[in-house]
């Protein structure tokens, strides 16, 4: 993971109060999502999830699929930036999915020229999601899939967030 305030301050980078964010985690199944408003949200906000691969109908959506989707995601809830967690190994190591996320991330960049764009460590997220999640009331104390994706985005934008000086 990266070390605490490894980024110049939210203002250097662009960032103003009341922007907001939207973490992704890009996965095979489910794309999950968190939004985070700066001197608005006391903390990164599960958004949602988009699904990819529906199992009872058979069929993926593309790439191209997906966009059109967080396109109009973006323009509603006004994103300024785009997080999106990238999987390592937990010794460092790139995956496939290292490889497909960081593809996915050059067709971010390509059809959002408008935003700002940063990657983030997302190893062991989803791990962290459920173990949340079982030690939450929110949750019932139970591991709820269908809740997952969103949680393991706002992991990923918290862990964002901790690497600008002077976040909250």
């Amino acid at each position: 993971m990266s070390s605490r305030n490894d980024l110049p301050s939210a203002e250097l980078l662009g960032l103003q109060s009341g922007d907001t964010l939207l973490a992704i985690d890009y996965g095979e199944k489910m794309v999950g999502l968190a939004t985070f408003s700066f001197m608005r949200d006391p903390y990164p906000l599960p958004y949602g999830r988009i699904l990819v691969k529906d199992k009872v109908k058979g069929k993926t959506k593309d790439n191209q699929s997906l966009l059109v989707e967080l396109k109009a995601i973006v323009q509603t809830e006004n994103i300024r930036a785009l997080i999106l967690g990238i999987p390592h190994l937990t010794d460092g190591k790139a995956t496939k999915m290292t490889t497909k996320i960081g593809q996915f991330g050059r067709q971010l960049v390509k059809a959002f020229p408008q935003l700002l764009f940063f990657e983030q460590d997302e190893t062991l997220s989803s791990f962290e999601a459920e173990d949340r999640m079982k030690k939450s009331a929110r949750y019932n104390f139970k591991i709820k899939r269908d809740e997952l994706d969103a949680l393991a985005a706002s992991i990923i934008l918290e862990d964002f967030l901790k690497r600008l000086p002077n976040s909250r």
